[in-house]
């Protein structure tokens, strides 16, 4: 009983630690797939026209 609230605060630095992994991969993905995507959606444009 006396280690909860260490135990607690390690729980909220492993989510913290999660969610700026899952920021770090999205990041890295969109900077990958960024002028894919614009590419497409130019070219839809495009052919709108």
């Amino acid at each position: 009983m006396l280690f909860a609230p260490k135990e607690k605060g390690q729980g909220l630095v492993e989510y913290g630690l999660i969610l700026v992994l899952v920021a770090v991969v999205v990041i890295a993905v969109l900077t990958l797939l960024g002028p894919i995507v614009g590419n497409v959606f130019s070219d839809i444009n495009n052919a709108l026209d």
